[in-house]
Order: structure tokens, then sequence, then C-alpha cells
């Protein structure tokens, strides 16, 4: 068998992977902290059919060998945490971080999920949960009378009641870590702690570079429409250029039970 059908089907395989991460980028292109993928590829092992800097007699070597490779494989899929453009809602309620910090939120199951999506709310008790209805860790609650929420750079959330009188504060921690990349998505604008990331460190804003809180404001995606349509189009390109070596292996290989 001509190992380009092989070698070029791997390829294939490989591009319709990559189209499926570019679409999930533009398809969140409007999505609160969504962080850019990418698709990570890797060459795939070579046929060593003749080793370089063989012996040719006594006296010389070979400068060069002959290594065949067969093919290629997606491995990983890369995040870029680079922050996005922080744009203003007008509402007390969202929060965005204007760092590489992560909000901590807590999950039914008692674990803690972190994200970059500030849009949160007070529930039915008063406390301020995110879009999917999860509490922020370490439980900030909204006072009855409350008809002003005061957030500082520093991550210190006051309430007021209508004649300015404060009913009481907490304070914001956010979470940062070594390795973001290593974050497992889960989905709903939320990550999760792994092995690779590494251990959460934990701050209050505006210290230890863990980023400042902004009141008031969303940070957007971090999703550049033109390189994603670009990507798309050398994806595309790249698609067709495989399945043509398939077709052309197709006709060689017709060829050859010719003879």
């Amino acid at each position: 068998m001509i190992n380009s059908l092989w070698i070029a089907k791997s390829g294939m395989s490989a591009q319709q992977t990559q189209l499926d991460v570019v679409s999930h980028n533009l398809a969140n292109v409007s999505t609160t902290g969504y962080k850019r993928a990418s698709a990570v590829f890797q060459d795939l092992i070579y046929q060593n059919q003749r080793q370089v800097g063989a012996s040719t007699s006594e006296q010389s070597q070979l400068p060069t060998g002959l290594h065949l490779g067969l093919g290629v494989n997606v491995v990983s899929s890369s995040r870029d945490f680079r922050q996005g453009t922080p744009q203003a809602s007008g509402k007390d309620f969202d929060i965005a971080i204007n760092g590489s910090g992560f909000f901590q939120i807590d999950m039914p199951d008692g674990t803690i999920a972190y994200t970059r999506d500030g849009t949160f709310n007070p529930d039915a008790t008063g406390q301020l949960v995110n879009a999917g209805g999860h509490p922020l860790s370490g439980g900030i609650t909204v006072p009855p009378s409350t008809v002003k929420m005061s957030v500082s750079d520093q991550g210190l959330v006051e309430f007021f009641d209508k004649t300015g009188a404060k009913l009481g504060g907490s304070n914001l921690t956010l979470a940062t870590f070594i390795n973001p990349g290593g974050l497992e998505p889960i989905g709903q604008n939320m990550f999760r702690e792994s092995v690779a990331s590494g251990n959460p460190q934990t701050g209050a804003p505006d210290s230890n570079g863990i980023g400042k809180t902004m009141q008031g404001f969303l940070e957007s995606s971090n999703v550049n429409v033109v390189e994603e349509l670009v990507t798309m189009i050398q994806t595309q390109r790249a698609y067709e250029m495989n399945s043509k070596a398939i077709q052309t292996s197709d006709q060689m290989l017709a060829k050859l039970n010719q003879i």
C-alpha cells in the first residue's frame, strides 16, 4: 500500500479537527470571558530507511539519511489566556478583572470552579451568583434594602441603602495559576483545576499581580474574527490538498495495476 494514502488521510483528519476548533472560537466570539483555542499538531513516527551518519566506507559517513514520515496528529488544544477588552455594561453587579486572576465559584459537588465571566446577580436569598446560578466562593450576600453596590479596585464590596447609609461589606478573593493553559474547561464559561494547571494561588485583587476588579464592566472574548477567518481558509486549502494527494495516489495505483 502506498503510504501517501494513510498520510493524506491523517492530514485531512487533522484539518477537520482544526476546523472544529476554529468553528468553536467563532461561535463564542460574543461569549463573556471566552479564551481562544487553537489546535496543536505533531508529526507521526518516521520510517528510518537510511540512518543519518551511517558509514559508507572506512573513511566516510552519510551526511543525511532517509526518513519517511507517516503523517500528522492533533495532540492538544492550546488556549490563549490573554485578556479580552473590558466592555462597559453599566450594571453594578457586573465585574471584570483587569489582570490574570479568576473568580472562584462554588459548585454543587463541593468543588471550586474558576471563571473570567463576571456576570453576577443576586438570587432569591440575596447571594451573588453567576449566570448558571452558582454562588461566588466565600458567599457575598446583598442586604434586602440595598439600592447600590460598590466594588473597589481591591475587591472591597460595599452595600448602601437609599439614604446612602452603609449596610455591610465583604471582600472578593481571586485566584491565579502558574499554568492557566492546563485548566480543564467544563463549559458555562468555567474551568476546573488540574494537575497540569498547578494549585491555585489566592489573594485580594490588586495584590501580587493578581489583577484589579472593575465594576460595571465585562471582559469580552479575545477571539479575533479576521484571524479566525484566515485560519479557516488555510484549513480549507490544506484539506483540499490532502484530498488531492489521495486522488493522485489512487491514480498512481491504478496505473500500477495496468502494468
